[in-house]
């Protein structure tokens, strides 16, 4: 496929307001990838301004960030080899600017995107989409076509996350479930289960889509327990990746996000650019059908045991988790841990392990007929 198949999806130009005269630093680039995906991160102290061009003979990508500094420390070069990017390299263009240059091997499209607090630049590239037969070993196992599955639990080492009246760590939390979750869908249900962290370690939000990629997952399901000033909220929602002006689902996505109310409600009409491309590449009716599908299973299957569980919807938000990911993602809000009753239910490994079945039967009933079908396609 010719070279001109490459599609840049976003606007070449980012403005920041605001940008404070001194010079932002360059401090690492990190990188993902698979044969048919690789993500790149440039990590600034500070937000900057920067364009990015193409290059043929050889065919090259570079961003010139502006107002920039390169530390001698940091690697000029990053070797990496795979089957769509080379390498990449970064040199101080001139007084005032760092270029960072992507080498292409081969590459379909590019997606562009900066995320805040700290500031980081984000590239997605992609190569062809490969047709993969599997063994017959392969086909047997799974739902319904599902082999790989990534469970994100939120937050993690240093995050924390949102703390309960009497103490209880939201990170602590999601990982029990989602550990529990994972154990359910391998051992029950035959999927090749896959986890952004499995310990109390910090994993920026960028790094767990990365992976979800990287892994070629078929579903990625992030969770996470919900956090409000007002004590007496409560409930369970899901959501899925889009633009909203919903307040509460702002405030929701802010503390996820680890960024203040005011950059959220900021950088909304910024990631309102990459929407359309990230619509289809994240397969919206799919991540919606999987979200009522497990928003219907968490109500319904607690509902048995605890009469007073309050079904707060699926809704939509801008989450940095879910930016960027390939396949059907959603984001579960299992409980408010800021309620003291719900944060008691939360310390409970009884509670903990049912939301994980609840979740764990919502997957099914996405890819199989299930009792929860008819009311989720009414919905849909």
């Amino acid at each position: 496929m010719k070279r001109a198949l490459l599609s840049i999806l976003i606007i070449v130009l980012f403005s920041v307001n605001g940008k404070d005269a001194d010079s932002a630093l360059l401090h690492d680039i990190r990188h993902w990838s698979n044969e048919q995906y690789t993500r790149i991160v440039i990590d600034l102290d500070s937000p900057t301004d920067f364009k990015q061009n193409r290059l043929s003979n050889p065919d090259r990508l570079y961003f010139d960030l502006r107002n920039c500094s390169l530390p001698k420390e940091i690697a000029a070069s990053l070797p990496i080899g795979d089957s769509i990017l080379k390498g990449v390299r970064a040199a101080q263009f001139d007084k005032t600017t760092v270029r960072v240059v992507l080498d292409l091997e081969y590459s379909e499209s590019v997606n562009v995107f900066t995320l805040h607090e700290p500031f980081r630049i984000i590239i997605d590239v992609y190569g062809k989409k490969k047709s993969i037969t599997p063994s017959n070993k392969e086909a047997d196992k799974g739902i319904a076509g599902i082999k790989r599955i990534v469970i994100d639990a939120g937050h993690g080492g240093k995050d924390t996350g949102a703390i309960g009246p009497h103490g209880l760590y939201e990170k602590d939390v999601v990982l029990q479930v989602a550990k529990k979750l994972g154990e359910i869908l391998a051992e029950e249900y035959g999927v090749n289960v896959f986890f952004t962290r499995d310990r109390d370690v910090f994993i920026p939000l960028e790094e767990r889509t990365a992976i979800a990629n990287s892994r070629k997952a078929d579903l990625f399901i992030s969770i996470h327990a919900n956090a409000s000033p007002k004590r007496a909220a409560k409930g369970i929602e899901t959501y899925i990746l889009n633009w909203t002006d919903d307040e509460e689902a702002i405030r929701v996505a802010a503390r996820e996000n680890a960024i203040s109310l005011k950059k959220m409600r900021e950088i909304q009409s910024d990631l309102q650019l990459i929407l359309h491309d990230l619509a289809r590449d994240n397969k919206r009716d799919e991540s919606m059908k999987l979200a009522y599908n497990v928003q219907s299973s968490l109500i319904d299957t607690l509902k048995e045991d605890y009469r007073d569980v309050v079904d707060l919807g699926v809704k939509h938000a801008l989450f940095y988790v879910l930016v960027g990911a390939e396949m059907p993602s959603i984001l579960a809000e299992i409980s408010f841990i800021s309620n003291p009753d719900e944060e008691k239910r939360l310390s409970d490994e009884n509670y903990r392990d049912r939301i994980a079945e609840a979740i764990a039967l919502g997957v099914k009933g996405y890819i199989a007929p299930s009792r929860f079908a008819k009311k989720v396609n009414d919905k849909i």
